[in-house]
């Protein structure tokens, strides 16, 4: 039976009939060490990161090649088996638990292919931690310049199919502005082959981008071409207090036009956020001698020499200062000292865990309206529940924010979570009116999945149901994510 690929539901009409045949068939595919069916061994990559979703499935699949993945992949189709790819399991939307159906990892496809310096491109396939990348693009002599909290453990394949952002796409953008080409399993075996390094290429349809940001909805990439960047040979880093998102805006709107050149980092972060990394992050404490109401964390990059930049970067603030745009500066002096500011920066979100329950927003909104919808949001959220702790933080300079909203101190979690879908309403509705997206960089999952209808164009929805059912007539693929 085929189902519309609207239906979030997968189709188990063939899974209950069938699934020890399928389990053995798979075995004999990838062999009986990598099909995983003891609960277990299957207990962590049935839970979603922050413990919010759980699902189940038949079993957990650790293919260790392309053509390992596409025989899974025929093998389920046959079956009608619904197929759910995992990276590092580190998604914030649950875009990876399992409604049914089996768990596919790509953990075994970690092989850096080939680096190639003349072209600044390297091949990497999904399961490479993107760590791994990072530190293999810098033993070659050049920078891959995608970096988020998650990147000790989250796998390139998944940061792709969310088409994650980070603190870096001031300066070279998304995941899907560094990649060239791709290698993806179709839902039928097929195997995409575009693993192409060509910086030109008008071929026709853009087959690259429909499978970035897709969330494994339409097939698993296997591997990508990544471009490369110049080392910066030098980093100016620094810590900045101002009185509030208004300011900040002003201080970005001057760095922008003096330094455009050499920023690659503009994050935004309010003192409540920030206390709680000094309270509950190892090792971080306050860089300033005094408290202030928000904070931006500047960094600079660029070919000179260290002392250039830093007197670019202290010049800048200077000139902020006597405009009366910010209240202090601490600029790091050293590689440890840039480091702990960044700290501050990549712990916000563990440190609101002992905080309690918090509800999560990734917006964006067009950055002359940043300032606008952080007061706005905030107002409207204490308005409909007093005590409550907005912790807004985020990629001010192209727009991101992530508005974190921790319960107030003597509520339950429960109660709190609770709130969810009466929060989502008033964020939502303020960005949307803004003319901004509910979903920035963590994807829709199966949490946005209804936001998305309710805010997003109607023919858009539409033309992305028809593409779904033109790749995945069966709606094995993630079935009950984005759409």
């Amino acid at each position: 039976m085929t189902r519309a690929a609207t239906d979030p539901r997968p189709d188990t009409s063939a899974q209950a009939g069938d699934a020890a045949g399928l389990v053995d068939r798979l075995k004999a595919a990838i062999g009986a060490a990598h099909v995983l069916t003891d609960p277990a061994d299957m207990a962590a990559r049935l839970v979603e990161d922050r413990g919010l979703f759980a699902g189940t499935a038949l079993a957990i699949l650790r293919p260790g090649s392309t053509g390992e993945v596409a025989e899974c992949l025929r093998l389920c189709r046959a079956a009608g088996v619904a197929v759910v790819p995992q990276g590092g399991n580190t998604g914030l939307v649950g875009g990876g638990v399992p409604e049914g159906g089996v768990i596919l990892t790509t953990g075994r496809l970690n092989r850096i292919r080939e680096v190639d310096a003349a072209n600044a491109t390297m091949v990497v396939e999904a399961g490479c931690i993107l760590d791994s990348i990072q530190r293999a693009a810098d033993a070659a002599g050049f920078l891959f310049p995608l970096s988020l909290a998650s990147e000790g453990s989250c796998q390139i394949g998944g940061n792709l199919s969310t088409n994650a952002g980070g603190t870096a796409v001031l300066r070279y953008g998304n995941a899907r502005d560094l990649v060239l080409g791709l290698e993806v399993v179709l839902p039928d075996g097929r195997v995409l082959n575009d693993l192409t390094g060509l910086r030109k290429n008008n071929t026709g349809y853009d087959l690259r981008n429909l499978f970035i940001g897709a969330e494994g909805t339409l097939g698993i990439i296997t591997a990508a071409v990544l471009k490369l960047f110049p080392k910066p040979a030098a980093r100016a880093t620094a810590m900045v207090a101002c009185d509030g998102p208004a300011a900040a805006l002003a201080l970005y709107g001057r760095m922008r036009a003096s330094d455009a050149d050499t920023m690659s980092a503009f994050e935004y972060i309010e003192r409540p956020a920030l206390q709680m990394v000094i309270d509950h992050a190892p090792g971080c404490t306050d860089p300033m001698a005094e408290t202030h109401p928000a904070y931006c964390l500047i960094e600079l990059t660029g070919g000179g020499a260290q002392g250039e930049l830093d007197a670019r970067l202290e010049s800048a603030l200077e000139a902020a200062f006597e405009a009366g745009q910010i209240a202090d500066a601490v600029i790091g002096a050293s590689e440890a000292q840039r480091d702990a500011l960044w700290a501050l920066r990549e712990n916000l979100s563990e440190a609101q865990k002992p905080e309690g329950a918090s509800i999560k927003h990734d917006v964006s909104v067009p950055v002359s309206r940043v300032a606008d919808f952080i007061e706005t949001a905030k107002a409207a959220c204490l308005d409909h529940m007093p005590g409550l702790r907005p912790c807004p933080f985020g990629h001010f300079g192209d727009g991101n924010l992530h508005f974190n909203l921790s319960r107030p101190a003597d509520m339950e979690d429960a109660a709190f979570l609770a709130e969810y879908p009466a929060f989502n309403r008033i964020v939502h509705d303020i960005v949307h009116a803004m003319g901004g997206s509910i979903s920035a960089e963590h994807g829709i999952g199966k949490v946005k999945r209804a936001e998305l209808r309710r805010y997003k164009d109607p023919v858009a929805v539409e033309l992305m149901g028809q593409i779904k059912a033109a790749i995945d007539p069966d709606n094995l693929m993630n079935p009950g994510k984005v759409l």
